[in-house]
C-alpha cells in the first residue's frame, strides 16, 4: 500500500507537468504548492511563496486575491476571464483565473485551488479577428470606390495623352500635361492597391522554400541600400521545411516588410531577419491534423511605433510615411490571413520594431 508521502508526491508531480499555472491554499489561506506553469506566470517562485498567506505575495493583485478569499468563504466556484493581468518581468500578462475548493471525500473544505491560464495568444488571435473584420468592412467601401474612380480617371488619362501629342516639344503646356500623367498614374496605382485589397484571390498553392524567396529578397535589398550604413541580417532555422503557400503573393508580404524596416533605420542601423518554428501556436480545421506554425521576424532598430499608431497600423490609407498610401501593411495583412496565418507588431517609441508572420506548415 502506497505511503501518504509517496501519492503527495505522485500528486505534486501530476501538478507540476500541467501546462496551466496552480497555486493551492490551504484552510488559513497558506499557500502549499505552486507548480512551474504559475512560477513563470507571476514571475515568483515557489520559495517566494510556499508558506506564505496568499495576500502578501500577490497583494498587488487584489482581484486575486478576493477570488481565492471568497471561494474560502463560502465553497463557489469563480471564474474572471476578462480582468486579470499579471505584470510578469515589467510586461503585463492578461490571464484567465478561476478558483475551487478543495474538498475531501466527506465534503469538507481544506482549501482553494487556484488555476491561471496565459490568454496572450488567445489575446493575438482575438486581435487579429478584428483586424480582419475591419479590414473587411473598409473592403467593401474601397471596393465600390475603385471601380468608380477607374472609368473616369482613364477618360483623363487619355485626354492628357491626347493634348500632349498635339503640343509641340517646346510647348511650356507639355510640363503641365506631364504632371498630369504622372498624377494619373499615381492615383491608378492607389486604385490596383485598393482592388488587390479588397478583391477575393484564389492562392496559387504550390510547395515553397521560405528561405530562397526571404534570401533572394535580402539579396536585393542589399544592394538597394546603396552608400547607407544599413546591415541586413539572415538567421534562418534549417529545419523549417518546403510547404503549400503561393510563393508570389509571399514575395510580395516579404519584400514590403522588409523594405519597410530598411526604410525605417534610415541612414544607418541593423535590419535581422529570423524564421524559427513557432512553438506556442498550432492551427487546425475541422478534418486536418494540428499543423505547426513558422514564424518570420522582421525586426529593425529604427525609431519604433507608438501605440497609438500601431492601433491603426493595418488600417487603409492610415501611413507615417510622408510618401506611402497606407496600403502596403493593409494588404500584408491580407495575404497573411488568406494563408491562414497572423500578422503581429511589437515596438516602442525608441526600441526599434519587429514585424512577426507566423504561417502554417502546410505540406
Amino acid at each position: 500500500m502506497e505511503t501518504t508521502d509517496t501519492l503527495r508526491d505522485y500528486y505534486a508531480n501530476i501538478i507540476g507537468s500541467v501546462g496551466d499555472g496552480v497555486l493551492v491554499t490551504d484552510r488559513d489561506g497558506i499557500v502549499t504548492l505552486m507548480n512551474p506553469a504559475a512560477e513563470e506566470l507571476t514571475g515568483m517562485s515557489r520559495r517566494q511563496v510556499q508558506g506564505q498567506p496568499f495576500s502578501i505575495p500577490f497583494r498587488k493583485a487584489r482581484i486575486l486575491v478576493e477570488m481565492v478569499e471568497r471561494t474560502a468563504a463560502t465553497g463557489m466556484n469563480i471564474s474572471d476571464y476578462e480582468n486579470v493581468v499579471l505584470l510578469t518581468g515589467g510586461h503585463p500578462i492578461p490571464v484567465s483565473a478561476a478558483t475551487s475548493p478543495l474538498l475531501l471525500e466527506s465534503g469538507e473544505r481544506i482549501g482553494v485551488i487556484l488555476i491561471l491560464r496565459d490568454l496572450t495568444n488567445v489575446r493575438e488571435l482575438e486581435r487579429a479577428v478584428r483586424q480582419s473584420d475591419r479590414l473587411s468592412a473598409l473592403g467593401t467601401l474601397a471596393a465600390g470606390l475603385a471601380h468608380e474612380i477607374k472609368n473616369p480617371l482613364g477618360g483623363i488619362k487619355g485626354a492628357a495623352q491626347l493634348l500632349e501629342r498635339e503640343l509641340s516639344d517646346d510647348n511650356e503646356m507639355r510640363e503641365y500635361t506631364r504632371i498630369m500623367l504622372k498624377e494619373v498614374s499615381r492615383v491608378n496605382r492607389i486604385v490596383e492597391e485598393l482592388l488587390a485589397l479588397t478583391s477575393p484571390r484564389k492562392l496559387k498553392l504550390e510547395p515553397v522554400n521560405l528561405h530562397r524567396i526571404i534570401g533572394d529578397l535580402i539579396k536585393l535589398q542589399r544592394r538597394a541600400v546603396g552608400d547607407r550604413k544599413v546591415a541586413i541580417q539572415q538567421q534562418f532555422d534549417p529545419s523549417i521545411p518546403s510547404f503549400l503557400a503561393d510563393e508570389e503573393l509571399l514575395s510580395q508580404l516579404f519584400l514590403n516588410l522588409i523594405k519597410n524596416a530598411v526604410e525605417a533605420v534610415e541612414e544607418s542601423g541593423l535590419v535581422r531577419v529570423a524564421t524559427r518554428v513557432h512553438a506556442d501556436y498550432r492551427m487546425t480545421q475541422q478534418g486536418e491534423r494540428r499543423t505547426r506554425m513558422v514564424a518570420v521576424d522582421i525586426a529593425d532598430d529604427g525609431p519604433g511605433i507608438s501605440a497609438e499608431q500601431q492601433e491603426q497600423l493595418f488600417t487603409p490609407f492610415f501611413t507615417t510615411k510622408s510618401t506611402g498610401t497606407g496600403l502596403g501593411l493593409a494588404i500584408c495583412q491580407k495575404i497573411v490571413s488568406e494563408h491562414r496565418g497572423l500578422l503581429k507588431v511589437q515596438s516602442s517609441p525608441g526600441k526599434g520594431t519587429v514585424f512577426t508572420v507566423m504561417l502554417p506548415i502546410i505540406q
